[in-house]
């Protein structure tokens, strides 16, 4: 059983600085002091809740990737491998791991998180939450990702607005739900993050303002790129509700 999930934006490490200030900044949150092997990780701290948000310096382009906090990690991963998941690295206190189609992500212990960070209000009363990763995944392999995240999880998987979208949502409240986008063509597993705005319009200006990008419109969302060149979308979604 999964009792909490975490985004990780993966930055390369030349630009995991900037990467860490803008993400802060637009979360509302802390950056931690840098931790892990190699001090390549700063957790993004909320005032009075929980951290499901962290920053990765990584040796490539960079993307993101969820981690899933289990009660029983080794059993866990072993689901895992017998759905078609591979395991690519240990490391003390986690387990990395790629989905069938390719798509990172790692498996922690259980730690005690409970409480989710609360929406958080802008200046001029924009509100917004970072509450989502978008894994967008090839077309041939597209169905059986979606099979094996809902079986991994037991989350529901329900049509998204579109039919290239699956939303898997959990039972139980999860500062990070899951989003599976079918691409119109192949390329390698990549995913990226997904902010609730309630207004897009003031969002991205908010987002502009603190060094973001604008790239494109979308129906229902604002492909954006933060200052270290990572991709990600404001999206019309209820910030609170998450639909």
């Amino acid at each position: 059983m999964i009792h909490w999930t975490y985004a990780f934006i993966d930055r390369p490490e030349a630009v995991a600085g900037p990467a860490t200030a803008f993400w802060s900044a637009v979360t509302g949150t802390r950056a931690s002091a840098p931790w892990g092997e190699q001090a390549e990780f700063t957790t993004l701290l909320p005032d009075g809740a929980d951290a499901c948000l962290a920053v990765q310096a990584v040796g490539g382009r960079g993307g993101a990737h969820p981690d899933l906090a289990v009660e029983d990690a080794p059993s866990f991963t072993a689901r895992a491998t017998e759905l078609g998941a591979a395991v690519t690295a240990r490391r003390t206190g986690l387990t990395v791991l790629r989905s069938p189609g390719g798509q990172p992500f790692c498996v922690v212990p259980r730690r005690g998180r409970r409480t989710r960070p609360p929406v958080l209000t802008h200046p001029g009363g924009t509100t917004s939450r970072l509450d989502q990763l978008c894994l967008d995944v090839s077309p041939a392999v597209f169905e059986a990702e979606v099979g094996f995240w809902a079986a991994l999880t037991g989350w529901d998987a329900r049509p998204g607005a579109y039919p290239e979208f699956r939303t898997l949502r959990p039972s139980r409240d999860m500062p990070v739900h899951l989003l599976l986008q079918r691409l119109d063509e192949p390329r390698p597993a990549s995913a990226h993050p997904d902010i609730a705005c309630s207004d897009l319009v003031a969002g991205r200006a908010l987002h502009e303002g603190f060094g973001a990008g604008f790239v494109r419109e979308g129906d229902g969302w604002t492909v954006m790129r933060d200052p270290a060149g990572g991709i990600y979308c404001l999206t019309g979604r209820d910030p609170v509700t998450g639909t």
